[in-house]
């Protein structure tokens, strides 16, 4: 098996953080006197902090600066009160230490965030952990994956990274890799270099191992999506 390593995001991927997210920029939004509506999304889901306080910043008075700490804080809160680990993902990472593939995480979230969803899947699973204040720039940039391939010594054709957004999809193949996408809001079209499925809990190593040469052909396509997390929150 040609298969160096496993990238995985966390917010949506390994966690069901998504709507927590997206309820926490929801209520700083309210506060501000802006209401998300779900055509906001795709500028939301899958984002940094950072990049979700400059979009409230474009659409108020605020400074993006302090809602980057108020949005944070308040994310920090949500996600410290208890996660949800998403279907198949502890079975997988099971499968994957068993053939001693090596593992990473390489989330847009903050390091203080991380460490609060660690303890949810087991930090000790992980070979390396890439936080947003890991690299120059977040996804969708490539620089996160860019840093943890670099970290593993591990070249991006023979990694495979798992995403649940076109945020971090598109980061991930920037840098070179091949992508496994298991969305959690936004629907992600099937590529060349790219299969969709949806849920971990169809996916073993010897389909990962598969992914390594040749082009995804055959791949789901668009799959049948959850209602967002934007139909979903309350008005």
């Amino acid at each position: 098996m040609n298969l160096e390593a496993v990238l995985f995001d966390m917010d949506g991927t390994l966690v069901d953080t998504e709507i927590l997210w997206w309820e926490t920029v929801e209520r700083v939004a309210a506060e501000l006197g802006y209401r998300l509506a779900p055509g906001d999304a795709g500028d939301i889901t899958g984002a940094s902090v950072w990049d979700a306080a400059e979009f409230l910043a474009s659409r108020t008075s605020s400074s993006a600066v302090v809602l980057a700490d108020r949005l944070d804080d308040a994310f920090c809160a949500a996600v410290a009160s208890g996660v949800v680990v998403r279907p198949g993902v502890l079975r997988l990472l099971d499968l994957l230490a068993a053939v001693e593939i090596p593992v990473g995480l390489v989330s847009a979230s903050p390091r203080r965030v991380v460490s609060h969803v660690l303890p949810a899947v087991g930090a000790d699973r992980f070979a390396i952990t890439v936080a947003a204040e890991d690299s120059p720039r977040n996804k969708p940039h490539p620089d996160p994956y860019l840093t943890a391939l670099a970290a593993l010594r591990a070249r991006a054709e023979f990694c495979v990274a798992v995403e649940d957004s076109p945020t971090g999809v598109a980061s991930a193949e920037t840098a070179g890799c091949r992508v496994l996408a298991v969305p959690s809001v936004l629907p992600i079209p099937s590529g060349p270099r790219r299969l969709v499925r949806s849920s971990l809990e169809e996916i073993d190593v010897t389909v990962l191992g598969e992914m390594i040469g040749g082009e995804m052909i055959g791949g789901a396509g668009t799959v049948p999506l959850r209602q967002s997390a934007a139909e979903r929150s309350p008005r």
